[in-house]
């Protein structure tokens, strides 16, 4: 036999007459099953009728290498995108459908032990051809996946790391679900444990964001170990929604299998374009990798709230000679000039209160003032004067981004 696929076929059998049921009435069969399960083409029975018709006046079972055809049937239905459900009632619909049109059941009043081996012979082939089947579309199914995740993580490498043709990309958004045209932001999430795209918690937080708004454009995935979600940002509304179902899905497993820990969250400005995702992403990058030098609270850094410091980032040879200018005389200090430098950082945030500063850093007030006063000795600037208070803190920031003196 041929395989099933290789047929000529005619509203999903072969042409011809099987046994003594003619062709006719298979292909109305046929259409009938195709019809019971919702409409699949009728084609993707291939000669299933006429062989198990063959079969059950032979009266033996199909032969392996025949059962084997119908995995290219599977493959066919997995890559037409039919459901498995679909093809699998196709094939059942017509097996009963087939029953009383078989020869031994027509004429069980003169041979009613044909019958038995008539209802043996159709449920072995029924059932070997079912596995087949599923086998094929199993396995095309897997394929087909695997394509398409690797199409999705190629998209996102190049959508995120800006090195690929825009116009291509714009056309490439469409097929999963983006239309670039429209102002985007991306969010970056870092946590202790990293994350990748077989997490359960992508898709748990993929649903969350587009399960209550239906239109949003959203796209998950891991990057480099941080969790990266682009999607439409219209106005202010949309960034905030995103970012409290974030926080609420990783707060609410926070203590599950599917925990990733305490985590971070970067948010940069939205833009329209291609272009705009970029700088969106490596503005979240950014947010996140200044909210954890600077020491800055809360989870959620965003990228507006940190654009001076960015500022001050731009040309870090500048920042790198005034921060070495002013407090390289601390060297000399004993101990090094770290805990002078997180001293002024802490006089500056408590607003030059020196008990705020001595409570924060758990110092007695005595100590604090002592490090002050060794401070304006070795620069020369007196943090309790407003001429030098704004070099000393610009400094001070410097440090703090440039891990300066490591």
């Amino acid at each position: 036999m041929t395989e099933p696929g290789d047929h000529d076929v005619a509203g999903g059998v072969a042409s011809g007459v099987a046994g003594d049921v003619p062709a006719d009435v298979l292909a109305e069969l046929a259409s009938a099953a195709a019809a019971d399960a919702g409409g699949v083409p009728a084609d993707l029975l291939g000669d299933f009728l006429s062989v198990v018709v063959a079969a059950v006046v032979a009266g033996h079972p199909l032969a392996p290498a025949d059962v084997r055809g119908y995995r290219s049937l599977g493959d066919r239905a997995a890559r037409q995108g039919v459901a498995l459900r679909a093809v699998l009632d196709l094939y059942l619909s017509a097996a009963w459908r087939l029953w009383t049109h078989l020869p031994p059941v027509r004429h069980a009043p003169e041979r009613p032990q044909g019958v038995v081996m008539a209802g043996e012979v159709m449920l072995h082939a029924a059932d070997d051809v079912v596995a087949a089947l599923t086998e094929g579309y199993q396995l095309a199914r897997r394929a087909l996946v695997r394509t398409q995740e690797s199409a999705r993580r190629e998209f996102i490498d190049d959508l995120l790391g800006g090195t690929a043709d825009v116009v291509g990309l714009l056309h490439r958004a469409d097929g999963f679900g983006l239309d670039l045209s429209g102002p985007h932001a991306v969010v970056t999430v870092e946590a202790e444990r990293a994350f990748d795209d077989g997490l359960p918690l992508i898709g748990t937080l993929e649903r969350s964001i587009s399960g209550v708004k239906g239109d949003t454009q959203t796209l998950l995935a891991s990057k480099e170990g941080r969790l990266a979600v682009v999607f439409a940002a219209p106005d202010r509304a949309a960034v905030n929604y995103v970012v409290e179902r974030i926080g609420e899905v990783l707060d609410r497993q926070r203590d599950g299998r599917a925990s990733v820990g305490g985590w971070r969250l970067g948010i940069g400005r939205s833009g329209p374009g291609a272009d705009g995702v970029v700088s969106s992403y490596r503005e979240a990058l950014d947010a996140l990798e200044l909210g954890g030098r600077l020491g800055l609270p809360g989870r959620v850094v965003d990228a507006r709230d940190v654009l001076a410091y960015s500022v001050l980032l731009r040309d870090r040879g500048a920042l790198r000679d005034l921060v070495e200018s002013t407090f390289g005389p601390l060297r000399a200090a004993r101990g090094g000039p770290q805990p002078l430098v997180e001293t002024l950082a802490a006089h500056t945030a408590a607003g030059g209160n020196n008990t705020a500063t001595a409570r924060a850093l758990h110092l007695s007030v005595r100590a604090v003032t002592y490090r002050l006063d060794r401070i304006r000795d070795l620069t020369g600037l007196d943090p309790a004067l407003p001429a030098d208070r704004f070099p000393l803190q610009l400094a001070a920031l410097g440090a703090q981004l440039l891990s300066w003196p490591d």
